[in-house]
């Protein structure tokens, strides 16, 4: 299999980050102005099979006192069950350990089935659920146990 290509999000890839954002998350789309207030605070990156888009993702280093960080990673329904998943996690989780966290949580929207199926089988459990103002698809806080 070959290995996935993961670059940053700076101006040539910020676009790619937020089209996979928007189209995982189409309860909450971003503006190019939300994305890039994010990468200043969250390490964000994509991820590329040769030059085909395959995904994006975010770290929220811990913040204070806390220990926590945010891990999160989105693939594009149509590159899902290829092992992509689990590399650009692994990547993720070796970022967020390294940025002092000894606690890991991630957020999926409960509607992203194939989302929750990946973060319960590498032993998240769900700790939290948050309901935005109408709407009807909350978002899960799943923590790693």
């Amino acid at each position: 299999m070959p290995l996935l290509r993961i670059e940053p999000v700076g101006d040539a890839t910020l676009e790619d980050w937020r089209h996979v954002h928007n189209a995982i998350i189409p309860t909450d789309p971003l503006s190019p102005d939300d994305v890039r207030e994010r990468v200043v605070r969250n390490r964000l990156e994509v991820a590329y099979l040769d030059d085909v888009l395959v995904g994006c993702a975010t770290v929220r280093p811990p913040v204070g006192d806390s220990a926590t960080a945010t891990v999160i990673v989105r693939v594009l329904p149509a590159h899902r069950r290829n092992g992509y998943g689990e590399e650009f996690f692994a990547r993720e989780m070796a970022h967020a350990r390294a940025s002092g966290a000894r606690t890991i949580e991630t957020i999926v929207l409960a509607s992203n089935v194939d989302g929750l199926r990946f973060a319960l089988s590498h032993g998240f459990v769900e700790v939290s659920r948050y309901l935005p103002p109408e709407d009807d698809d909350p978002f899960i806080t799943l923590r790693l146990q």
